[in-house]
């Protein structure tokens, strides 16, 4: 089994060939095809590649899936016995994308 370590939107993702993910928003419709570029490590059946900071020669594309936005994120401030009341709501734009070659 083919593993990968891939960095995107600041964050690190462990990935395989099939898995589906949920990444900070990226340029492209459903059906693009996507290709990460910094891939941290990569771990094959019988070696482990570890990159300073990423991994020559390494592959990791996918296919994105949808477009979408997350649920609403309430934010609520409150100030005791001071009357301060403060309610705010964010919705996160996402990608889905499933990943379709680790290499």
């Amino acid at each position: 089994m083919n593993f990968a370590v891939i960095k995107t939107g600041g964050k690190q993702f462990i990935v395989s060939s099939g898995d589906k993910l949920k990444i900070e928003k990226i340029e492209g419709q459903a059906g693009d095809k996507v290709s990460f570029d910094n891939i941290l490590a990569v771990f094959d059946d019988s070696q482990v590649k570890v990159g300073k900071p990423v991994v020559d020669g390494a592959k990791v594309e996918g296919e994105i899936i949808r477009q979408a936005r997350d649920k609403k994120v309430i934010v609520f401030k409150y100030h005791s016995k001071a009357r301060v009341r403060k309610t705010k709501g964010h919705r996160q734009h996402f990608t889905e994308v499933k990943i379709t070659l680790v290499k």
